[in-house]
């Protein structure tokens, strides 16, 4: 079997979702990493820290040395299971640390002694990083992209999944971007993951359809937590628009479907008995965050109606008490935001239509 050899080969690397062995300390990972990346440290927080010290003051022998020294029988027995297990079941994938320098190359050495020969990536986390920031900045200015726009609740999430070239913002960040956006657990991936996540789709569009027009839904700088870098910003702000129409009736409706109807039951499937508080925490923090703009006595009525929404929810299934106040918000709250907005984009739109007119548009663009 022919050796692998260790790779610097980005593009291939994101191109084809070859899989990462992360063997940075979590605390690393979790400021960001890439989507095909999975962490199996070398050291824990606390190892890293304390050996990055000795490195720093008495040099990489000493740091070797102190490494060595940390790593029990029971540590490396634990690695090494960890790091088996990733290589048996991903034959084509490399391992990297932040600068493909000390720890990668002592994983290599402490898994070659298994009889496992695992390349890594040359450069690691750091160099793929700065690889993905100037990769984006290409694509932005070389990809044509147009924003699907709409009211809130108009479906344009729905209506994205079904064009053939586009990049969901929201789905990578985990949230719905409104006021009531979050998922149950909520959990968004860091602005580092998300924009690696963009550029990586940014750029397979760039090399598999590069003639195609790439479509993005319409968002704010913020998507929940996530904060899109300044650049994917700009080009939202400026892009071409398609508007999707569909009636205030029709948008209750969806509203209504995605945020209680679908919602509720993930809510049961996860929190068990306590879903029924965790349900109404959500639906009124949810309100409660927007209660400034809403106004007092508008945010106290729609407080109360959502509360009897819940009892009915939970007494009998049902969920047609939502329809009242989802109504005033989308109406009375979300509909004047968007039409001021919209004033001041008007020259952008390019096209307008109903669901269907939409999607037919986009995939002949």
């Amino acid at each position: 079997m022919t050796k692998r050899l260790n790779s610097s080969d980005y593009l291939n690397l994101f191109l084809n979702d070859v899989p990462l062995m992360d063997v940075r300390a979590p605390v690393e990972y979790q400021k960001g990493s890439f989507p095909c990346s999975i962490n199996r440290p070398l050291l824990d927080d606390n190892q890293r820290h304390e050996i990055g010290i000795c490195y720093k003051h008495k040099g990489e022998e000493s740091a070797i040395a102190m490494g060595l020294e940390m790593a029990t029988p029971e540590i490396r027995s634990q690695r090494y299971k960890e790091w088996r297990e990733f290589c048996d079941q991903n034959p084509t994938g490399f391992l990297y640390c932040f600068r493909g320098g000390l720890r990668s190359r002592t994983t290599q050495q402490w898994i070659k002694a298994q009889g496992i020969e695992y390349p890594l990536v040359t450069g690691g986390y750091k160099a793929m990083r700065r690889y993905l920031i100037d990769e984006l900045e290409i694509s932005l200015t070389k990809l044509k992209v147009i924003n699907i726009g709409g009211p809130t609740g108009s479906g344009k999430t729905r209506i994205l999944k079904k064009i053939n070239h586009h990049v969901d913002f929201e789905g990578i960040a985990k949230h719905r971007g409104s006021a009531f956006g979050r998922n149950p657990l909520d959990s968004q991936p860091s602005n580092i993951d998300w924009e690696n996540a963009v550029s990586i789709a940014f750029l397979k569009h760039r090399h598999n359809a590069p003639n195609k027009t790439l479509f993005v839904e319409d968002e704010s700088k913020l998507i929940g937590r996530v904060c899109m870098p300044q650049n994917v910003a700009d080009l939202c702000k400026t892009n071409e628009l398609v508007l999707l129409e569909e009636s205030l009736d029709n948008r209750v409706e969806m509203t209504k479907t995605d945020y209680i109807d679908l919602l509720w039951p993930e809510y049961q499937s996860i929190f068990n008995e306590h879903a029924e508080q965790k349900f109404s925490d959500y639906v009124l923090n949810s309100l409660d965050r927007i209660s400034k703009r809403l106004g007092g006595v508008r945010h106290s009525a729609l407080r109360t109606s959502f509360e009897q929404a819940l009892k009915q929810l939970f007494n009998s299934g049902r969920s047609d008490l939502f329809q009242e106040g989802i109504h005033i918000l989308l109406a009375d709250y979300y509909d004047p935001m968007y039409n001021y907005q919209l004033e001041q984009r008007a020259e952008q739109v390019v096209f307008k239509g109903n669901n269907k007119e939409v999607i037919a548009w986009a995939n002949a663009s």
